[in-house]
């Protein structure tokens, strides 16, 4: 995608169109595995700040490397195949917004983990291969499990260091809306403590319970047709629609106008 710069000085309206042209993509295109509405409000989707890493590595027309870490639902159960998991067709919404740009995701996601899990991993999985974006899904092992919240904002903050260190984007996407997970007492109050702990810590985070929850209450679409008969895990379809709303997010905030720190200029990638 070409490079524009817009003159500050030009009348505003020409920066405010380029943002517009990226909010107003296409998000009531139906997903191919299945018939049902995919779509969600640009206010549930929208990350609250840019990706400037992701920014920079469009500018510089270099590879970009996203890591996504997480326990069964980036591992992908739930899923007819590995082509079919939420990191695989990322992949492929990545590659319709940015035609010209080379993308790798590497899905990091195992079954069964907790967030304790995930930071003994993540030298491994996440430092050694110093992504330019790091998708971190996290919370619903505890919640099933009933297990006390805790430390787990501690624990998130020395997550967020670590990738800080490396020079990455973060995106956290909090539990899914399902019934096995909805049932628990403590899922509501999981989903509030890594929104509070994304606002504190300035990272973005795909509000994926909220997304979800529209899908059901909003959209009227049964259990049945967004998650899989375990009850737990996304099926193929919330899968492909997941991917597009997180594609859409990220576009949208790598896209963002970024005032340039040595001159008056907006620089729209």
């Amino acid at each position: 995608m070409p490079t524009h710069v817009l003159d500050r000085s030009a009348p505003g309206k020409l920066a405010a169109a380029a943002l517009a042209a990226c909010l107003m993509l296409p998000l009531a295109a139906r997903a191919e595995t299945s018939p049902a509405r995919c779509d969600a409000p640009l206010d549930l989707l929208r990350l609250a700040h840019p990706l400037p890493r992701l920014a920079t590595k469009l500018l510089t027309k270099e590879p970009i490397t996203i890591v996504a870490i997480g326990s069964s639902s980036t591992a992908g159960a739930g899923a007819s195949s590995p082509a079919a998991n939420y990191p695989s067709r990322l992949a492929v919404e990545l590659k319709r917004h940015f035609p010209d740009h080379r993308f790798k995701v590497i899905n990091r996601g195992v079954n069964g983990e907790e967030i304790a899990d995930m930071l003994k991993r993540f030298d491994e999985a996440i430092v050694a291969v110093r992504p330019d974006l790091v998708l971190w899904q996290l919370g619903t092992n505890s919640v099933i499990r009933d297990h006390a919240l805790g430390d787990h904002g501690a624990m998130i903050r020395a997550g967020l260091k670590k990738i800080r260190a490396i020079g990455a984007d973060t995106v956290l996407i909090d539990p899914q809306f399902a019934p096995k997970v909805i049932v628990k007492p403590e899922a509501e109050r999981m989903v509030e403590l890594i929104s509070a702990t994304a606002k504190q810590e300035d990272v973005d985070l795909f509000r994926r319970y909220a997304v979800m929850k529209r899908w059901h209450q909003v959209d009227r679409l049964g259990f049945d047709k967004i998650v899989a008969p375990d009850g737990l895990h996304l099926n193929d379809w919330s899968y492909a629609c997941m991917a597009k709303g997180l594609g859409l997010a990220i576009a949208e905030a790598a896209r963002r106008p970024v005032m340039s720190a040595t001159a008056a200029q907006y620089i729209v990638p």
